[in-house]
């Protein structure tokens, strides 16, 4: 197929039904890449790009497995899971991240993550996972922790180095903003978003692999109890990762055969990418039917009324 028939391939319709009639419509893209950012199946454009948001957060966690950080400071995979996480501020989970500064000798107050609303600390912020894997790699490196979110900071230049070196690209080359957090995210083609989730799940690297690993051994720390990466994990049973971005992004990643995918709903509909996601899954064949049958009765169909129906289908190149 020629890169001008895949610009023209047709996106995901996905509308919302109210007693079958439509009320609402959205649109999402999605690319299937290899280890080696080869598109092998895609439903819109090619091109497409979006800012990848916390979906990042199993790629910037990578900086704390590769400096020694995991083992300076005797860290877990239970620490590892909820830097990859936006989770849920249970008591459960801030526990993990305080448990992460308390062993790296950093106090909570050196978080620059935002407190939430109504909230009583940044440890509650459901960020505060990443910035403390990333407070944990600059104690251990002897790195100013004052300076950590910006973006010429040493940690955040490893990230990015890492990052760059997995998608052989100019680290230069990547345009980036901050997110909701005050971190930087990127500006990312949707083919090198998947790629990235093809390369953390093929099990060929062991700093991938524990990163990997702990997300999929450790669900609930990840997102939390009635969350979609939390349920499709917990239903995949060691066969996919998942991680949400802000802004209709999905990633999913198939354990052990090096792909990845990445969704991006247009206008950023959080009920849309998970109902894309489903579909997709489905008919990938990487989600057993009465497990996306369980996933679709909890995302899809939203109460007696009301539903998502998804028209179209990944093509493949």
């Amino acid at each position: 197929m020629t890169m001008g028939k895949r610009n023209h391939s047709p996106a995901l319709n996905i509308h919302l039904l109210r007693e079958g009639i439509i009320e609402s419509r959205h649109q999402a893209e999605a690319v299937v890449c290899d280890t080696r950012g080869r598109a092998l199946s895609i439903a819109g454009h090619l091109d497409t790009a979006c800012f990848i948001r916390s979906a990042l957060k199993p790629v910037q966690a990578l900086a704390v497995t590769t400096s020694g950080t995991m083992e300076h400071f005797n860290l877990n995979d239970r620490d590892l899971a909820v830097m990859c996480g936006s989770h849920q501020h249970t008591a459960e989970q801030v526990r993990q991240v305080f448990n992460i500064l308390w062993h790296c000798d950093v106090d909570p107050t050196a978080l620059q993550c935002p407190t939430p609303p109504g909230l009583d600390s940044s440890l509650q912020h459901n960020c505060s996972g990443k910035h403390a894997g990333m407070l944990a790699v600059c104690q251990q490196c002897h790195w100013p922790l004052s300076t950590y979110m910006e973006t010429k900071h040493p940690v955040q230049q490893l990230i990015l180095s890492q990052m760059a070196e997995l998608l052989k690209m100019p680290a230069a080359e990547f345009m980036r903003a901050h997110d909701d957090c005050g971190v930087p995210t990127y500006f990312m083609q949707l083919e090198q978003i998947a790629t990235l989730y093809a390369q953390l799940s093929a099990g060929n690297n062991l700093n991938m692999e524990r990163v990997m690993r702990a997300m999929i051994h450790h669900p609930t720390l990840v997102a939390g109890q009635g969350q979609f990466d939390t349920d499709l994990m917990t239903l995949a049973a060691g066969e996919l990762i998942s991680k949400s971005g802000a802004e209709g992004v999905q990633c999913v990643g198939r354990i052990g055969e090096g792909l990845g995918l990445a969704i991006k709903v247009k206008d950023g509909a959080k009920r849309a990418k998970h109902a894309a996601a489903i579909h997709i899954l489905r008919e990938l064949g990487w989600l057993d039917p009465s497990h996306a049958e369980t996933l679709a009765d909890r995302y899809v169909s939203l109460s007696d009324y009301k539903r998502l129906e998804v028209d179209g289908e990944l093509v493949m190149l």
